[in-house]
């Protein structure tokens, strides 16, 4: 069993908002996704979607884009991204998703001898910068969610199992520096996080970074030159 990560595909198929107006790497880009996710992916094998899945501003317009990632081999599991304003009620969400599709909102799944967890997140302030009574807010209930997810997670796994974390935004400031998510995955002994929400080259990024024994990928698609990145196997 493999795992495979992306994130950010921002799939238009009912909503009219095309991604190449964004440069040459999102000419055709989902395109270049699904052949690279057929040439690599089994049946058996798991794709998380680290959010911004679908410009769909309803579930009913988003439809459309999950059901083209659905007819995709493998198990996938969502979170949600900032732009996902499609993503409301989780049942009914739920209840759209096709076969083998995972949406993940205060709480775990477990595949295999992997246990998945996951929220949104939100932006973490660069230090020394005013954080706005809204943001700051925000942050807060974004990390209970996240220990939400992490608790049904640490329930579920059993000795040797890995837990792996999806978070749309960066769990870190562009320095890298420690946050209330970094905190949280250290305290519940998250073995890797994927995240995304960044593009283009002008942003300060790592592709892959380590710390306190947590491996973290960076998953946006055009970053990743629209290829699936392979996680994990057992």
């Amino acid at each position: 069993m493999k795992v495979f990560a992306i994130s950010d595909p921002h799939l238009s198929f009912t909503a009219d908002k095309p991604m190449s107006i964004f440069g040459a790497v999102w000419e055709n880009h989902w395109d270049a996704i699904e052949e690279d996710w057929r040439e690599k992916v089994g049946e058996d094998d798991v794709v998380l979607i680290a959010g911004d899945v679908s410009w769909g501003m309803t579930l009913d317009e988003a439809i459309k884009d999950l059901e083209t990632i659905g007819a995709l081999p493998g198990k996938k599991i969502y979170i949600r991204g900032n732009h996902d304003y499609w993503w409301s009620s989780i049942s009914k969400i739920r209840a759209a998703l096709p076969e083998n599709s995972y949406a993940l909102q205060n709480d775990a799944v477990k595949f295999g001898r992997f246990v998945f967890a996951g929220s949104r997140g939100w932006m973490i302030p660069e230090a020394g910068a005013a954080v706005s009574p809204e943001n700051d807010k925000i942050l807060k209930r974004e990390a209970i969610r996240m220990e939400m997810s992490l608790k049904c997670a640490e329930k579920i796994r059993t000795d040797g199992y890995i837990t792996i974390a999806m978070i749309h935004f960066p769990p870190f400031d562009s320095r890298f520096s420690s946050s209330v998510f970094t905190d949280l995955f250290n305290r519940y002994s998250v073995d890797k996080v994927v995240y995304g929400h960044l593009h283009g080259t002008k942003a300060r990024t790592e592709m892959f970074l380590k710390r306190l024994g947590t491996e973290y990928y960076l998953t946006s698609c055009d970053k990743l030159g629209n290829k699936l990145k392979l996680i994990a196997e057992d």
